[in-house]
């Protein structure tokens, strides 16, 4: 055996390890896959042995060979072998292998799952720590169930290496397998407040990396985020705590109000641009969720634009482009803010940077105003001229027509100017965006009325001077430009000078070199301009000219009858043989000009783009039916449909190839050199070309010409954009000493006004009346238009299956699987088994069937409500948080703040604000629970609509008491409103209301809410609540607190504010009403010093609290009432006036019912005591009385319940 080991030894002295691998690569570079090759059989045969040290070194060389782009695949198996080695050296190297190699695609990753498990376990905290990091790169949705337990465990491991690194795995778990993501929740939101940083940034990274995508789910951390933000130095964890609450913002934009000051704060005080930039965007987001909800946010503002001004001064090139990204948002909601930063804006169109020259541009859409749009435009122009490469040339372009055409053309005041800078434009060579400028030259031309003739005799000089732009025949090149220009041309003919001579431009042979699209658009628009010709020939008696011009449409069109489109063929050839009959008739002297002209009477509106995706499908026609018969099964697959071009065409390129032999390519490649030789300007080879180059006399001696590029070509005829500059200004000049005249007329007939005022007038953009009106016209749809649709989300989006609502409580079947031995005690033996087997194979009665449904959907409501209350708590916890007065500590631990920190007052709200939002709150502890079980209500509702139409439901709230009534239809009539809260004590200086709600969670305890409203101009603080203990309801205090100790109010009153405390009291019997004793002290706090105050309540527990408002089907309800276990009661109460819609309403608010069935003036109700007991009633209306008829498990409470409603009912 030892000399076994010690000959294992001598081998690995000479094996190649790593080194001398990269080493032979780098000395083998001619040969290099040769040498890999024979590099990778060596491997081979070492992956063989068994000596796991020459294993971990050959996968040590394959992870590098992997590196290099050669597949290790094959080698997956031996990667898992050095997984499982002891040692850490290399067990590292097979985790590294893995993290390169493996996917999910990888056969064997699933024999790793108990090996990483067994690491994860580890107690060396460095194997632990690689099969973390390994097991992140090559996570599967198997590995991510099956260990998603053993890495929550991970979480709360007492090391903080390994806990960040569990922490920072779940993110990829959570996206492997989204149902982990609840249970692991709770944990993951603990390490938010970690002792340790590392972890805490860990936390903070994967709750944001999630809140990205689905923020909404992540809103009740809120206030556990602020806290961080607040308190946190590590600019990493603050700038993602801040991107974060910039994605919440939106969702909750109560939340801003919070963050403005601090990130105000940070931003004067920080010094790191990272920071200071996602402040700044954050800022931005607030202030946008806010708009008119703040009036002191233009500070804030200014802040802003200042900051992101140093950004963009800075020479570094990054920080310059984010901060005009930045400006850009501030330039979507305060416009005014950014335009007086329009010279730095400007000069960023000079950077050498063309990103940034990009987002400048974009900026500078934003700050066009009818006062700088011509200035800027010129400007850009400017830069057009300069303009280094295609790209940006054809960026500046499109950005020039997006200034000029937005929001329908708002800022030009002068169309000549526009229609002559889109002219100037088509002077660009190269350009890919030719259609943009053709597409503008035909907005404005059918759209602003009054600049048709000066667009016409515009086009016709475009026409005219067609040679110089159909040099570039590319598609969506400057030549179509063209297209707009003949088609304005044909279609205003009646505003042109010389028609003559642009149909003979139209006419040239030149034209049929244009893209087949354009030609198409000339044959059809020279016809509209032959016939207004004819028309004006006919009219001043002119036959010969209007002979010659037939002529020479005869004379010209065969051109296009040969053109290789189709559809400029078609075009020509039936308009040629139009005008033959038309020269027939001329020569026999008959009018024709008034026909022809006839052809094209009328305007064309623009058509919108989906009108043809809109069309309806018409009655009883089927898409999908057949036309004609469908093909029989009987014919063979063999046959197959005659070609009728396809294989002439091939038979006929068959024959157009000659065989040539060689001594024709001999021939012909003589005559070719001959040509070239003859050639001046062809290049001729030579052996050597670099030598005869250096060795050319003078060559660095020629002269380089700089040619002036910035003089533009200028086309005879075209204006000048410039021109039009200052004749706007003149025309403004006039404008604005015309306003000044009428406005001194004004004041010579008013007295005592004072004249100074008009000098200092200043013109605004609305001042500004422009030269021409634009027409909007809309796009033209079919008749019975459908709706469009909507575009789908990605469906492959891994992140859709984390859109999960984080604040329920989990389920027993959303609990993360925990591996475990099985228990042999728990194994039924066949003899125990048998007779289950014998009942399940009867088959039980439908009743029993029905019975059990009905109980197990019980169940299911019971839970459904439990995680209903869970969630309208941590909303309140929210919403509690979001007011002005801090967040309160639990009800059952109530921990004592200093003075400072109690209240957060906010002075820029007014009184009116405060108490709308006070009344919110004061709703929300009733509506939270409750509100939301209309959800799962009207789930089940839809399941038995087919049974049931007549079913009624039930909303517990305020706003809508309407709806809570039934689910059938409702009537018109409003119902007044109710609140279920009710005077408990008052006095000069607090009034306390209050409301009690049954605890879903415990069916001993209910839940008491006080608001506590400050009538006073004092300040009430150190409020204490204290309430005398019976034998069978008592409060629930605090651990250590003493039987006659009260609760402090966790909060302190400003003068005229109100604010909500809730306070737990545990009962035995809930059968009757009982009222509890109980004292409130306080401190009054004003200028003339402090005062101890107290007031005394009674608590009132009626009946009615003790019960849940819970859904009944109409079944199992006259299945309960039936089983013969409940006490019956009745009432009649008489003097009802109210209507039945409103008395019902009545009871199901104020004692907690809901409507099972109404017919006509009956209805049967239901509801249950959180100890479980049934209450079935059936109410009558007669016609000035109400008789309620009752059934419940026990006879006191239903008595008591009774007596309560007879007592609201008599005040209706």
């Amino acid at each position: 055996m030892a000399l076994k080991m010690v000959k294992g030894s001598i081998d690995r002295m000479f094996d190649k390890n790593l080194q001398d691998l990269v080493r032979g690569i780098r000395n083998h570079k001619e040969d290099e896959a040769k040498y890999i090759s024979q590099c990778i059989d060596e491997i081979k045969q070492e992956l063989k042995q068994d000596n796991i040290a020459v294993k971990a070194n050959a996968v040590c060389k394959l992870t590098y060979l992997q590196m290099l782009g050669y597949d290790i695949s094959w080698a997956a198996f031996n990667i898992i072998e050095v997984m499982s080695a002891s040692k850490f050296t290399f067990k590292r190297i097979g985790y590294l292998a893995a993290s390169q190699c493996f996917h999910e695609g990888t056969d064997v990753i699933m024999l790793t799952t108990n090996q990483i498990r067994k690491d994860l376990s580890s107690p060396n905290q460095y194997d632990t720590g690689v099969a973390l990091t390994g097991l992140s790169c090559f996570v599967t949705p198997d590995l991510a169930r099956d260990l998603a337990n053993d890495i929550m465990t991970l979480m709360s491991h007492t090391k903080p290496y390994i806990r960040k690194k569990a922490v920072l795995i779940m993110y990829k778990v959570f996206l492997k397998y989204p149902e982990s993501l609840r249970p692991a929740f709770p944990r993951l939101k603990e390490k938010l407040e970690d002792p340790d940083p590392g972890v805490q940034s860990a936390a903070v990274n994967v709750i944001c990396e999630l809140a990205r995508r689905n923020p909404k789910n992540y809103l009740s951390l809120a206030p556990l985020f602020f806290k961080l933000m607040t308190s946190s130095t590590n600019n990493w964890v603050l700038i993602k705590i801040i991107k974060l609450f910039g994605a919440l913002t939106p969702l909750e934009p109560r939340l801003g109000k919070k963050l403005i000051e601090p990130l105000t704060n940070l931003i004067h005080s920080t010094s790191a641009m990272s920071l200071l930039y996602e402040c700044v965007n954050t800022v931005i987001a607030v202030l946008i969720s806010l708009s008119s909800g703040m009036p002191n946010h233009s500070a804030s503002i200014q802040l802003c634009v200042q900051k992101l001004r140093i950004l963009i001064e800075d020479s570094d090139q990054n920080l310059k482009y984010l901060g005009l990204l930045a400006m850009s948002k501030i330039l979507k909601t305060h416009p005014k803010s950014v335009q007086s930063h329009k010279d730095l804006i400007l000069q960023c169109l000079d950077d050498k940077d063309e990103s940034i020259r990009l987002r400048a541009l974009d900026l500078l859409y934003g700050m066009v105003s009818k006062k700088n749009l011509m200035e800027i435009v010129k400007k850009l122009m400017i830069h057009v001229d300069k303009a280094e490469g295609t790209t940006y040339r054809d960026e500046l372009l499109t950005k020039i027509i997006d200034i000029c055409s937005q929001s329908n053309y708002q800022y030009i005041t002068n169309f000549e100017w526009y229609i002559s800078i889109l002219v100037e434009l088509t002077r660009l060579e190269g350009t890919r965006h030719g259609h943009l400028i053709a597409a503008q030259m035909l907005d404005v031309a059918i759209r602003v009325k009054a600049i048709r003739k000066f667009a016409v005799s515009q086009m016709a000089m475009l026409l005219d001077n067609a040679h110089l732009i159909a040099s570039n025949t590319q598609r969506n090149g400057i030549c179509e430009v063209l297209y707009a220009a003949a088609w304005i041309c044909g279609e205003f003919s009646e505003h042109l000078e010389e028609s003559n001579q642009t149909l003979e431009a139209m006419l040239r042979p030149k034209v049929t070199t244009l893209p087949g699209h354009i030609q198409a658009v000339y044959v059809q628009n020279m016809v509209k301009l032959y016939a207004s010709i004819l028309q004006q020939k006919e009219q001043d008696g002119e036959k010969e000219a209007a002979q010659e011009i037939t002529q020479l449409m005869i004379d010209r069109l065969p051109q296009f009858v040969q053109s290789a489109d189709l559809e400029v063929q078609e075009r020509a050839s039936c308009i040629l043989q139009l005008i033959k009959y038309i020269q027939k008739l001329q020569v026999k002297e008959v009018p024709v000009a008034e026909e022809v002209i006839a052809l094209f009477a009328g305007e064309l509106n623009p058509v919108a783009p989906k009108a043809q995706k809109k069309v309806p499908v018409p009655e009883g026609l089927d898409l999908d039916a057949w036309i004609n018969e469908p093909p029989s099964d009987s014919e063979s697959e063999d046959e197959k449909p005659k070609t009728i071009f396809h294989d002439e065409e091939q038979r006929h390129s068959r024959h157009r190839q000659p065989e040539i032999d060689e001594e024709e390519l001999a021939r012909r490649r003589e005559v070719r050199k001959q040509e070239q030789a003859n050639n001046p300007f062809y290049i001729k080879s030579s052996p050597s070309p670099q030598k005869q180059y250096q060795d050319t006399p003078g060559v660095e001696h020629i002269p380089v010409v700089q040619i002036d590029l910035s003089v533009p070509l200028k086309v005879p005829g075209m204006p000048m954009s410039d021109q039009y500059v200052k004749l706007e200004e003149e025309r403004r000049h006039k404008q604005k000493l015309e306003k000044d005249k009428k406005k001194k007329k004004q004041k010579k007939e008013k007295k005592g006004k004072h004249r100074r005022h008009n000098s200092l007038h200043t013109e605004s953009d609305e001042d500004i009346a422009p030269a021409q009106h634009v027409d909007i016209i809309t796009e033209e749809m079919p008749e019975n238009a459908l709706p469009s649709d909507e575009d789908d989300k990605d469906p492959n989006d891994p992140y859709k299956a984390l859109d999960i609502d984080l604040d329920k409580p989990l389920a027993d079947s959303e609990k993360l699987p925990v591996q475990s031995h099985r228990n042999a005690e728990n194994l039924k033996s066949p003899d125990t088994e048998a007779p289950l087997v014998g009942k399940k194979s009867k088959k039980p009665k439908k009743k029993e069937k029905k019975h059990k449904e009905k109980e197990r959907e019980k169940e299911k409501t019971k839970e459904r409500e439990k995680k209903v209350a869970e969630e309208g708590k941590k909303g309140e916890d929210l919403d509690f948080w979001l007011s002005t007065a801090p967040p309160p500590s639990s009800i059952t631990q109530i921990q004592s703040e200093p003075e400072g920190s109690t209240v957060l007052a906010e002075p820029e709200e007014n009184e009116d604000t405060k108490k709308e939002e006070q009344e919110e709150d004061d709703d929300e502890g009733k509506k939270s629970s409750k509100h939301r079980k209309k959800k799962h209500k009207k789930e089940k509702e839809e399941k038995s609509k087919d049974k049931k139409k007549s079913k009624k439901k039930h909303h517990h709230s305020e706003e809508e008491p309407a709806e809570s009534v039934q689910n059938g239809t409702l009537d018109d009539e409003p119902l007044p409103p109710m609140s279920s809260y009710c005077l408990l004590a008052e006095n000069s200086y607090i009034k306390m209301t209050y409301d009690i709600q049954g605890n879903l969670q415990n069916d001993s305890q209910v839940t008491v809410s006080v608001i506590f409203e400050n009538k006073s101009t004092s300040f009430l603080k150190s409020m204490e609540l204290n309430v005398l203990d019976s034998l069978n309801a008592k409060m629930l205090r605090p651990e250590g607190s003493l039987v006659h100790d009260g609760i402090p109010v966790p909060f302190q009153l400003p003068p005229g504010i109100s604010n909500e405390a809730q306070f737990v009291f545990t009962l035995q019997s809930i059968v009757m009403a009982q009222k509890l004793k109980g004292t409130l002290s306080f401190i009054v706090k004003n200028d003339d010093g402090s005062t101890h105050e107290k007031i005394d309540f009674k608590l009132h527990f009626s009946c009615a609290s003790y019960l849940i408002t819970t859904p009944c089907y109409s079944d199992a309800f006259a299945k309960l009432l039936e089983s013969g276990d409940l006490h019956m009661s009745s009432i009649k109460v008489d003097g009802i006036s109210i209507s039945f819609q409103h008395l019902l309403a009545k009871i199901c608010f104020y004692h907690h019912f809901s409507v099972v069935e109404r017919v006509d003036s009956c209805a049967s109700m239901y509801s249950r005591s959180i100890q479980g007991h049934h209450v079935c009633l059936l109410v009558k209306k007669g016609e000035n009385s109400v008789s309620v008829d009752g059934k419940c498990n026990d006879s006191t409470l239903l008595s008591n319940l009774l007596d309560e409603m007879k007592e609201t009912l008599s005040k209706c």
